[in-house]
């Protein structure tokens, strides 16, 4: 079922959707997908755009709601993206391509309605470097890293530990703007998607790329908490307010902001606590 209801703010999986083949936009409204995105820029040839552009315009008219990747700023199609965008009345946002510094930021939001939420996509070493200034920009409203064109740029290899740094920084740059965590980059293999979620999650980030619907379930359970991560959350809060707020050791109150954090995203995801748990564990 879908579960787009999930504020962007928090959403897990971002599904990228080829603006050139608008029978999958509907496909991908019904998938478990806590967010759309159309991309006009990668997934669309140059001859192609401007139908592309015209199709997407037509959906997010026509009561749909999704956000759109557009082309970046440097490039021949993003004022025409930018002007074909601004009245639409189904748009969410836009993902800004390519985004190497706050101008690219501070000129697509003045190009926008007022308050037009943007998610910079960074993808080079440029943008890299300078994502403390892209995060601070005020219409900056999430990180994004672009792991394919990141790896082109840098001649990156495939090892995990080769982007640790860049992922680090965009971390880092988020938590220090008061940003939402970042959102990874896409895994294209099924069968090392649960391992690509769990570095996500593992590097402190809260969000992936998804380039299929079919992607959507893993990455939601991946970067939300177990139900017996919900059960402990429960069972430690509970205690500690029996105990009267009592503090044992240093570990408690870091431990309680863990605890009050996992019941927060187990409200906004609509995760139960596994009942066995709950009954087992000593907190």
């Amino acid at each position: 079922m879908p579960s787009t209801d999930v504020s962007p703010l928090i959403a897990r999986s971002w599904l990228l959707v080829p603006a050139s083949k608008p029978e999958l936009f509907q496909i991908a409204q019904e998938s478990e997908a806590d967010a759309i995105i159309i991309d006009i820029e990668d997934a669309v040839a140059a001859k192609d755009k401007a139908q592309a552009r015209d199709d997407t315009v037509a959906w997010l008219s026509s009561g749909h709601r999704a956000w759109v990747r557009i082309n970046d700023a440097a490039s021949e199609f993003w004022s025409t993206d930018c002007a074909a965008l601004k009245d639409v009345p189904g748009l969410e946002g836009v993902m800004l391509a390519k985004t190497e510094s706050a101008s690219h930021v501070n000129d697509t939001a003045d190009r926008l309605p007022e308050g037009m939420p943007i998610l910079a996509l960074v993808e080079t070493a440029r943008g890299v470097l300078h994502v403390e200034q892209i995060s601070n920009a005020p219409s900056t409203f999430r990180i994004a890293f672009g792991t394919g064109d990141f790896k082109r740029d840098t001649a990156t290899g495939e090892d995990p530990v080769a982007l640790a740094y860049a992922r680090s920084q965009l971390v880092i740059a988020s938590r220090a703007a008061r940003l939402p965590a970042p959102i990874d980059g896409p895994t294209l293999s099924a069968e090392a998607l649960v391992d690509g979620t769990r570095l996500a999650k593992e590097m402190g980030m809260s969000g992936k790329l998804c380039l299929t619907h079919t992607q959507a379930a893993t990455i939601n359970a991946g970067l939300a908490p177990s139900p017996e991560d919900v059960a402990w959350a429960h069972g430690f809060v509970r205690a500690f307010e029996e105990s009267g707020g009592k503090i044992t050791d240093g570990s408690d109150l870091p431990r309680l902001a863990r605890a009050q954090k996992i019941q927060t995203q187990a409200r906004d995801f609509g995760i139960e606590a596994d009942a066995a748990e709950l009954g087992s564990l000593n907190y």
